[in-house]
């Protein structure tokens, strides 16, 4: 399944167990943060999927531009949550980003493993 595929169901699940614990408000601050990590790490694939060929000099740039991605993602996570704190409860938008990012991190780092040793 592609990364979009796998966090639109990670955040799915993650908002059903907020909204289960902590309400509706709750659900829709972790599924904001979801989406947001979702779209975050699929752009960071999709830049650095072409860099996983030889010769890999592009690689650590598209890597870089991927993290600062991801740093982008967490102040944007931060911004929501200290601007409209009664729409975006600190700890279930946090879970949300979480439990989305993670996941589909170690799907990002399964893809590159598997390409450079396919590349040997």
């Amino acid at each position: 399944m592609t990364h979009a595929v796998v966090g639109l169901v990670l955040t799915t699940a993650s908002g059903l167990v907020v909204w289960r614990l902590g309400g509706s408000i709750a659900a829709q601050g972790a599924v904001a943060a979801g989406v947001l990590a979702t779209v975050v790490e699929t752009v960071a694939v999709s830049l650095l999927r072409p860099a996983l060929v030889p010769p890999f000099e592009r690689l650590l740039k598209r890597w870089a531009y991927g993290l600062g991605l991801r740093v982008g993602g967490v102040a944007a996570v931060g911004v929501a949550v200290l601007v409209w704190p009664e729409r975006f409860p600190v700890l279930p938008t946090a879970l949300g980003f979480v439990a989305v990012l993670i996941p589909l991190l170690f799907g990002e780092m399964r893809l590159v493993v598997t390409r450079l040793r396919t590349t040997r």
